[in-house]
This record gives C-alpha cells, sequence and structure tokens, in this order.
C-alpha cells in the first residue's frame, strides 16, 4: 500500500493493512480504561502521543483518565467504622497473602473480631472480694505475707499446670479441667480449692473459673464472703439459659467463679445430667488457657460426685491427716475413672509442713 492510500485510509477511520499499529478510537478508549488499574500511566499517554486521533479522542482520553483509580500506595488507612471499610476487590485471605500493608492487617483485624464474637468473656456479673479479708481466713493473693501457704499451694499448681498443658495433655480427657474433693465432708477441699484457684490466678497466661459443684452443702460464696443471686443450680434446672449470667468477674485478676446457686430438690441429680456433661464439654474447649476447677462433694455418700469426676481430666483427692482413713481413700478413689491424673492433698497436720506436705499421684498396677 502506498503512502498515499495508507492516508486516505487513515481519515476514512480504516486500519491500513501492513500497520502494526491501531488507531485509537471511543471502543479502544473504554478498554484502556478499564485496564489501566494494572499498567502504569506513562503507557497510555505514549499511546495517545502515537496515534493520530482527533480532538474528540483526546478529551474521551483525558476522561477515561480521570475515572482511573488510584495506585495501591494511594489507598488511605481503613477507618475503625465499618461501614467506611474499602471492599476489596479479591477474598481477605489472598489479600493477605499478596500485601502486608498497614491498611491491609487493620481491615484483617477487624473482621476477624466480627466473625468471632464467641471468644469474648460475655458475663455481665460482678462481684467485689475483699481482699485483706481473703488474706486473714488464709487465703492467697498477690498482697498475701503468708509465704508458707503459697509456695505449698504453688508446688501443687505446678504440677497440675503441667499436665493440663504440657506433654501428658495428649493423654488426658478435658486436662484443663480439675476437680478437687474429698473421702468425706470437713476435710479441707473448699479451702484447697479455693487456694489452688487463687494461685494459679498468678499466672500471667492463664485464667481460673472455680465452680463451687458442692450443690448440696455449698460454700464458696461463703468463703470468699460475697452475695450473688443464681448459680450451677439455676442454670442446670433451666431457670436460667445462658451459662454467662452465672460466670462472676471479680476485682482478682484471671480469677472468675460460679456459685452453687439456691438448694434444690434434686440438686446431686443436676450434677449427673446430661445439661452438666455438656457444660463441662463447653468450659473445657470454649477457652484453651482456661483452667476450671471443680469443689465437688465428698466421694463417699454422694453417687453422682464419681459420674461427674469422669468429664475432667484431673482429680485432686484432700485428705486430712490422723482422720481420713486409707480404706476411705481406697474406695474412694475406685470410683474415679482409670484414665484420670489423681493426686492427693494432705491437709490440717500439726507437724511442719516440711515434715508432711506432699503431693503425688495414684497408679493402678
Amino acid at each position: 500500500m502506498s503512502t498515499i492510500e495508507k492516508a486516505m485510509a487513515k481519515l476514512a477511520g480504516k486500519q491500513p493493512e501492513g500497520d502494526d499499529k491501531k488507531l485509537v478510537t471511543e471502543e479502544s478508549l473504554e478498554v484502556q480504561a478499564e485496564s489501566i488499574s494494572q499498567t502504569e500511566a506513562p503507557s497510555e499517554t505514549i499511546v495517545a502521543k502515537e496515534a493520530n486521533t482527533d480532538a474528540a479522542n483526546v478529551k474521551a482520553a483525558d476522561a477515561a483518565k480521570a475515572e482511573v483509580k488510584a495506585p495501591a500506595d494511594d489507598v488511605p488507612v481503613a477507618q475503625p467504622d465499618a461501614k467506611k471499610l474499602p471492599v476489596a476487590d479479591t477474598p481477605l485471605a489472598s489479600a493477605e497473602e499478596e500485601s502486608d500493608s498497614p491498611e491491609t492487617l487493620i481491615v484483617s483485624n477487624q473482621q476477624t473480631k466480627q466473625a468471632s464474637p464467641a471468644k469474648e468473656d460475655l458475663s455481665t456479673k460482678y462481684a467485689e472480694l475483699d481482699v485483706t479479708y481473703l488474706n486473714r481466713k488464709g487465703y492467697i493473693s498477690k498482697q498475701s505475707d503468708n509465704k508458707l501457704v503459697k509456695e505449698q499451694f504453688r508446688a501443687v499448681k505446678r504440677k497440675l499446670l503441667n499436665n493440663a498443658f504440657g506433654a501428658l495433655s495428649s493423654t488426658l480427657n478435658n486436662p484443663n479441667l480439675i476437680i478437687v474433693s474429698s473421702c468425706n465432708p470437713h476435710e479441707g477441699k473448699t479451702f484447697s480449692s479455693i487456694n489452688l484457684a487463687l494461685n494459679i490466678a498468678l499466672e500471667r497466661d492463664k485464667t481460673v473459673l472455680l465452680v463451687d459443684a458442692d450443690v448440696v452443702r455449698p460454700s464458696i460464696v461463703r468463703e470468699l464472703g460475697v452475695t450473688v443471686d443464681a448459680g450451677l443450680t439455676e442454670y442446670l434446672s433451666g431457670q436460667v439459659e445462658d451459662v454467662s449470667e452465672i460466670i462472676y468477674n471479680t476485682n482478682i485478676d484471671n480469677f472468675k467463679f460460679i456459685p452453687a446457686g439456691k438448694p434444690h430438690d434434686l440438686s446431686t441429680e443436676l450434677l449427673a445430667s446430661e445439661k452438666m456433661i455438656a457444660l463441662t464439654q463447653e468450659l473445657a474447649t470454649r477457652y484453651s488457657d482456661r483452667v476450671v476447677i471443680f469443689d465437688a462433694p465428698p466421694l463417699l455418700g454422694v453417687n453422682e460426685t464419681h459420674v461427674m469426676a469422669n468429664h475432667v481430666g484431673q482429680a485432686v483427692v484432700v485428705v486430712e491427716e490422723s482422720k481420713t482413713r486409707l480404706n476411705d481413700i481406697k474406695a474412694a478413689v475406685a470410683q474415679l475413672d482409670e484414665n484420670l491424673a489423681i493426686g492427693f492433698l494432705v491437709n490440717k497436720s500439726k507437724r511442719g509442713w516440711r515434715d508432711y506436705y506432699g503431693y503425688g499421684y495414684y497408679r493402678r498396677d
């Protein structure tokens, strides 16, 4: 094709044969405008310069440039208001893989919080504990000056935590659930339960929930010196629908408790109910860093105790020196599941603690 024929073809709006360059039309400009976000702006300028377009086409190209999205580096930081968050063109997972920019991380964190509200502690109950009063009764805290008792329960606590989160945890069922009981009443199980819970609460990366499961002779509320509205029996009997309504936050860091509740005609039967079993499973799995301690009724005389004990991972049997009989200990332990990690805590000794104090595990040979 001659030079004259090429010029005539350009004036007629046709593509000359053998020419590799395309004429810029309104349709091609629209295509360029859609793909401009994936190319650099200077490339469009070169095309527009090389093309022999009329004034109308140049204006259309300028208008298309004005509508082009800003580069990704100019995206403003996402605001806390979720309604103003920019909508991504790709799924959130892909955006996190392709970019580590602060903007992407802010969007990711906000969407993660909205997607998992179940991990938040929704309890609205609160009980103010008098730390000075607790110290006078022999219970430990950060302010406690009773170093002897603190060291004693620290030794027990460390073994329980190692079982709950250490190598042995994979061999136990619900290792973070611990039942504290005794063979008979008045052997010191409640004193031990509260001190174990308060000592675990001193850990920086653990929380503890103390449950008063001794619904026949409840004493946690009395020992803590507080007044409550509802507790475990109200939840198990259906008077309270949500377990968050019976979990009480306190002024002691990392320490919460569930009271026993008011007396019920079927109090002991409620401990062996399907709802109680479901509750233990929920408490075991909902919070991975939480230790749950059940202050349970004595093992002898209350058949429902061993039913509940078979759904936890560890058991602490409190024995009173010079009072608890060996036959009672054997009979109590025989009711427990053989897969439990069972420990014994000697209480009420008249000798020095270095002579009597010990905590060991029972094994069936």
